[in-house]
């Protein structure tokens, strides 16, 4: 059984969950160690990056990462599930909104946003993951969170009658419910809305052109050549700031061993994670500087 080590930029299709592609790729590659870095809901299509074998030490790093997702937006209702496929629970006769309008509520949104996690999430709470207590007809207190709307531009506005589409982009901190955000622009807007679509555009540095269908994954699997698709690991977290480790100190590094700072260059400043390499540019971990030594200390190694 082979055993691969990268990041499978796997485009997922609608109707499937995160885990059902999890579980799909690992028939394909017959290997158990596959991690995905940031659930997507079954009707959302996009990147998912799969991590194989040694990889999935890596998926905490790239969830931290900014997500671009294109979604469209309809004002004119709202919805249980704050999305096309819940019941209906409010309707307007009319919408009168302009394109003007729409991008002006839209740039409103840009910074720093307080974001009430919609009910039917995975966030828990009291043990319990709020879609299981909505499920049973239950609606909770929620706590509102932080996120950030890094980029958000207006791509395509249709106007009917009853109802108004906005198809938009939009570059988010993790934590982004967009649902949520397609509500708020409604509530902007003066009307009820709801997400009509949404497909994940970028996440951990990966964009959409870069991710393989499961037919492309099995065929790659079938001609031997699936090693030259996957993405390195040291590659999907290079926001980690790199540094190489003289030839003397390497096999310490490798060992897990405290190194000295002065053994690193360039001179490591910060506290940070850091990426480390030899000198022949050769990935050998994520290391970090000790507060009180100074010293340059292991936080997962590749050896």
């Amino acid at each position: 059984m082979t055993e691969f080590d990268g990041i499978l930029p796997v485009d997922k299709p609608a109707g499937w969950t995160s885990h059902d592609v999890v579980a799909k790729v690992r028939g394909i590659l017959g290997m158990r160690r596959i991690g995905h870095a940031g659930t997507l809901d079954p009707e959302v299509t996009g990147v998912l990056p799969l991590c194989l074998g040694r990889a999935t030490r890596v998926v905490e790093y790239m969830q931290e990462l900014p997500k671009e997702y294109h979604a469209v937006l309809r004002l004119g209702f709202s919805s249980d599930t704050e999305d096309i496929t819940g019941t209906v629970t409010e309707r307007v006769d009319e919408v009168h909104v302009s394109r003007e309008e729409a991008e002006e509520a839209l740039v409103s949104f840009l910074g720093e946003i307080s974001q009430v996690p919609p009910m039917y999430s995975a966030v828990k709470v009291g043990g319990k993951r709020l879609y299981e207590l909505a499920r049973e007809g239950k609606t909770v207190e929620r706590k509102s969170r932080s996120v950030t709307i890094y980029e958000i531009e207006m791509t395509d506005f249709v106007q009917r009658d009853h109802e108004t589409d906005i198809s938009f982009r939009v570059l988010c901190s993790k934590g982004t419910y967009i649902r949520t955000l397609c509500v708020d622009i409604g509530k902007a807007l003066g009307y009820p809305a709801v997400m009509v679509k949404l497909e994940r555009t970028l996440s951990a540095g990966i964009s959409a052109s870069h991710c393989l269908s499961l037919e492309q994954i099995s065929r790659h699997m079938e001609d031997g050549t699936l090693v030259s698709a996957l993405v390195p690991p040291d590659q999907a977290i290079q926001h980690l700031p790199s540094h190489t480790v003289s030839d003397e100190k390497r096999s310490a590094a490798l060992q897990g061993q405290r190194l000295s700072f002065r053994a690193v260059l360039p001179p490591v400043e910060h506290h940070d994670d850091l990426r480390l390499y030899d000198t022949e540019n050769r990935f050998l971990g994520i290391f970090r500087r000790q507060e009180e030594s100074g010293a340059i200390i292991p936080v997962k190694v590749f050896n």
